[in-house]
């Protein structure tokens, strides 16, 4: 199996990586995606424009709507920011949820056309390797969302270090790929108690390895990315 990572924020040209790609925002998008659908949502529709979002919701029988815009800040006329500890107390059963958070969503629509296309982060990174080892990857590319002029990416980094450890069967220990997340750029806001919509619950959460037992492969189902 080999290995590769692209910085999204880095892509000048059209990408190459057509295998198994690995979309990686570890704070927040995707451990919010994780969250809802432990919580129970029916599926996840992740859309790069807001008003795409709102309009596709619309169109969706027992929708809710996920947005952020900015530093992280909710996106007004949404149902919820992209937080996943606010998550954690919504009613989600049944619900199909549409998804518009920047990065790791324009991530996802930027490589739609791989073979086997992931939504990852910390709280499924095992289960994510296992589907992909599972899945006969011959190549898996790591796509870090979360590098920006004024942030490291050392969350998404760390966590696309822990999932090819475990892919290359490696005797890891999660602790010390937790300690970086926290200890990112970005980490780092959620503890200053500066940023009011950057709650240090989503970081707790974000750096709790293997919460749940399940990846989040993503499927084009006619025009639209879905995530079940």
């Amino acid at each position: 199996m080999k290995f590769s990572r692209i910085v999204l924020n880095r892509l000048q040209s059209q990408p190459t990586a057509t295998d198994t790609v690995v979309v990686i925002d570890v704070l927040r998008s995707f451990t919010t995606a994780a969250v809802a659908l432990a919580k129970g949502a029916r599926a996840i529709y992740p859309v790069e424009a807001l008003s795409t979002a709102i309009a596709l919701q619309g169109e969706l029988p027992n929708a809710v709507s996920i947005g952020a815009i900015g530093g992280g800040d909710p996106a007004p006329g949404f149902d919820f920011g992209n937080s996943p500890s606010q998550l954690m107390l919504a009613d989600l059963a049944g619900k199909n949820v549409v998804m518009s958070t920047a990065a790791g969503v324009r991530g996802l629509q930027r490589f739609r056309h791989a073979r086997q296309l992931y939504a990852a982060s910390f709280v499924c990174a095992r289960a994510t390797a296992e589907a992909i080892r599972a899945a006969g990857a011959e190549e898996v590319c790591f796509i870090i969302t979360g590098e920006w002029v004024d942030r490291d990416g050392d969350e998404d980094i760390a966590c696309a270090d822990y999932i090819e450890s475990l892919l290359r069967r490696e005797v890891v220990a999660p602790d010390d790929f937790a300690r970086r997340i926290r200890e990112s750029d970005f980490g780092r806001r959620f503890t200053a108690g500066t940023w009011p919509n950057l709650p240090r619950a989503d970081l707790d959460l974000a750096a709790h390895a293997d919460l749940y037992d399940f990846a989040m492969p993503v499927r084009c189902e006619g025009e639209h990315l879905v995530i079940r």
